[in-house]
């Protein structure tokens, strides 16, 4: 005579997740960073911010950012500084990118939050299904 007995699920197998998983990265594409940027312009500036350096402008390509901020703070004037015109172009361009980056680290940040709710509330119904399966 034998018994049969079922097998249990792993808890491994219970966490498993069914349907779609949301992206676990956000990558910001060209039209994140607005318009009027030239194609790459926008990705490349992103770099510099992400990296936490100065976006360089127009004739200090040649220069690191540290080199630039070097000779700005012995009181050099950067060329791309002289053109009023052409700093309310760069400030709008670095804006927007700024502008991005922010909202991606907000949508990472409610993604997170919405994660540790939606686990806090899970928890919550396993514990008052075994609760009810143990008094049964």
């Amino acid at each position: 005579f034998e018994t049969w007995v079922e097998k249990k699920k792993l808890d491994d197998e219970e966490e498993d997740i069914i349907g779609p998983v949301p992206k676990t990265h956000v990558q910001l594409s060209a039209k994140d960073y607005g318009k009027a940027l030239l194609p790459g312009e926008g990705a490349a500036m992103a770099a510099y911010v992400a990296e936490g350096k100065r976006i360089p402008r127009r004739g200090e390509i040649g220069l690191t950012s540290d080199q630039i901020q070097a000779y700005e703070a012995v009181g050099y004037v950067m060329s791309g500084s002289r053109h009023r015109r052409m700093e309310a172009v760069r400030l709008r361009k670095e804006n927007q990118i700024y502008s991005a980056d922010e909202k991606r680290a907000l949508a990472m940040f409610n993604r997170e939050e919405r994660q540790k709710r939606e686990s806090k509330i899970l928890s919550q119904f396993k514990e008052m299904i075994k609760v009810a399966s143990d008094k049964s």
